[in-house]
């Protein structure tokens, strides 16, 4: 089982942890990460892009000329997709880029994200994580203090607001539960700050 330092929010080791093997500890697979990756940024982007086709357009409703007898080529309306002002075939229309991976996927690719995180010595375990009330700057001590200087994700067993709201302002850091724990938060940000009790709630869940 992978055993890391057990830190409090001074930094100073208080003792190890033993983390799941079955969650911390397994082969990455790297291809599920991507397709993991890929399904939360498609998911992520809006869809709202719009074009306006012949029946949307302004204008167009008399033929412009006679059919024969003009020289001209044949014409029904000047809001057919050849004139200037037409309207546009097979423009993208509003719709949905998200789907779903397979639930054991998806579960995969979160073990195979937090076991890089170990493999590269990148995981920090507190033994505990409150602040007395929402403060940006007791936060940015417990970084200093943790000597983090890198974009990190702090992940906690249950929302703690104070923590949350302590680390808003912050622009390298962000606070998630165990539940909202994914894949994209895991590989954007460098480090990863886990409270142990978070670190047991992801093992019994995830394994």
């Amino acid at each position: 089982m992978p055993k890391v330092a057990l830190l409090n929010q001074s930094g100073s080791q208080v003792g190890d942890v033993e983390l799941s093997d079955a969650v911390f500890g397994i082969e990455p697979n790297t291809h599920v990460l991507h397709e993991a990756v890929v399904m939360q940024r498609a998911s992520l982007r809006q869809g709202t892009h719009k074009v306006k086709n012949r029946s949307e357009v302004s204008g167009g409703g008399r033929k412009p000329w006679r059919q024969k007898g003009t020289g001209r080529a044949r014409q029904g309306s000047i809001r057919s997709p050849q004139w200037v002002g037409g309207g546009t075939v097979f423009g993208p229309t509003p719709r949905s880029y998200s789907y779903k991976l397979p639930r054991k996927v998806r579960r995969l690719a979160l073990r195979s994200a937090l076991s890089t995180k170990v493999n590269d010595e990148n995981v920090i375990v507190l033994d505990s994580l409150s602040f007395d009330a929402p403060k940006t700057k007791e936060a940015v001590n417990m970084l200093k203090s943790l000597d983090v200087d890198a974009k990190v994700l702090i992940v906690t067993a249950d929302d703690d607001q104070n923590v949350t709201l302590s680390t808003n302002n912050i622009p390298t850091a962000k606070t998630v539960t165990v539940e909202q724990l994914n894949v994209l938060d895991l590989l954007a940000h460098d480090k990863l700050i886990l409270t142990k009790e978070a670190a047991e709630k992801a093992g019994e869940v995830l394994a």
